[in-house]
């Protein structure tokens, strides 16, 4: 007897689920036997682009964006622009910016729950989020761009440490997959630190050296900067940025819309935070936009860093979890010395080069333990799932064989 439409729904259907791609199961026409099983590569091939390249691609662009805000901030501040103005002009545009958008993703899926999970998680990431600025500004004010780079190479170490205490990162030390999470961190911050800390010989320089390394770099003894306390404040901020990878994976369990998540934070920052910046900066002479590189930082600012970057953020946060995006953080300290040498005809050093080989070496094995702990767990649901769908399709089967007998 052949089987009805419905029996072969159902065998395509629980060999989906355990596979967690498309399998064709039919029979041939001729002797009504069953036939061989054809996979649906193109499904693994879309699965394999949007959990692991498309994730690392962006985390990449991110930190590439990263860098160019860094430096005309450097380049308006030096024009006179406040870091108070500055955010405040940020946070409005990008406010603007995402407006449009919000509304049109609204209006396709609702209006967000908000109940009292989601709505204090939202307060706490705005506050949050602006602390960590503030902080990393002032101390750059007390210390220096170079002390500022070392330092941020805590993210990564913060926010695993912070991951593994709420419970989101697992920890078997003699599993490998951790192992290579906890060595690849550490060798993605000693990358980092190598870059900053040691120089070495020129190995590419250009003829047409411009003075944005004296603005960009200055030493770490500098009389004109206090970097004890440049350096509390900017572990601070980037204690508080750690904080906000946490939360804002805890949002994205509640709510996983990125946009409208971006878009209500600034919008709080703009009604809470906007007035005290205008407080803080009573000089009305600073709230004029004067330059160029003054109005190009702030468009650049307020478009890529908190729309595109903060939207990005969230998503990987969401699809990969907040380890993997803090441990791309390191790498723009290589992306700001390539981008130097390239553009602002600053010296690559061997150093830049030997730290950028660490770094690689320790961002791969962090993405190699990631992949390792996805595939463990999606053997474990896939056997577990498995299991039943194969017992039953092996009971059909069967009862198939013997009405055909």
């Amino acid at each position: 007897m052949q089987y009805d439409d419905v029996q072969r729904f159902d065998i395509r259907k629980k060999k989906k689920e355990a596979f967690g791609f498309s399998i064709l199961l039919f029979y041939s026409q001729e002797d009504r036997r069953p036939g061989r099983l054809y996979y649906r590569q193109s499904d693994m091939g879309r699965t394999y682009w949007y959990k692991d390249v498309l994730p690392c691609t962006a985390m990449v662009a991110v930190e590439c964006s990263n860098v160019v805000i860094n430096i005309l901030f450097k380049a308006a501040s030096s024009k006179g622009l406040s870091y108070y103005t500055f955010l405040a002009y940020c946070y409005t545009l990008a406010t603007i910016v995402l407006l449009p958008v919000t509304f049109f993703l609204i209006s396709k899926s609702g209006f967000p729950p908000f109940k009292f999970p989601l709505i204090s998680r939202l307060c706490v990431l705005g506050l949050v989020g602006f602390s960590g600025q503030v902080c990393v500004y002032k101390g750059l004010e007390f210390g220096s761009p170079t002390l500022a780079s070392a330092i941020s190479n805590l993210i990564p170490a913060f926010t695993f440490v912070l991951a593994v205490f709420y419970r989101m990162e697992k920890v078997e030390l003699r599993s490998s997959s951790t192992q290579a999470k906890i060595l690849g961190t550490i060798a993605s911050i000693s990358g980092a630190s190598v870059v900053v800390l040691y120089k070495g010989p020129i190995v590419l320089s250009s003829p047409h050296l411009t003075s944005s390394s004296v603005l960009i770099q200055r030493p770490l003894g500098s009389p004109q900067s206090n970097w004890v306390i440049g350096g509390l404040l900017l572990a601070m901020g980037y204690l508080f940025y750690s904080f906000w990878y946490i939360i804002q994976s805890q949002i994205m369990k509640i709510y996983p819309e990125e946009m409208i998540v971006t878009f209500i934070n600034n919008l709080s920052l703009v009604i809470f935070f906007v007035p005290l910046c205008l407080i803080a900066e009573s000089n009305k002479s600073s709230w004029r936009l004067g330059p160029s590189i003054v109005v190009a930082s702030i468009l650049y600012s307020g478009i890529f860093a908190l729309s595109f970057s903060s939207a990005v953020h969230s998503w990987g946060v969401r699809l990969k979890g907040a380890v993997y995006v803090t441990i791309f953080r390191p790498l723009s300290i290589v992306i700001a010395a390539v981008m130097s040498a390239m553009f602002l005809g600053d010296a690559l050093f061997l150093g830049s080069v030997i730290g950028a080989l660490i770094l690689s070496a320790g961002l791969y094995a962090v993405l190699w333990g990631k992949a390792q702990e996805e595939e463990m767990t999606f053997d474990d649901s896939g056997s577990s799932s498995f299991g039943p769908s194969s017992n039953c399709n092996v009971s059909l089967l069967q009862s198939h064989n013997d009405e055909e007998m």
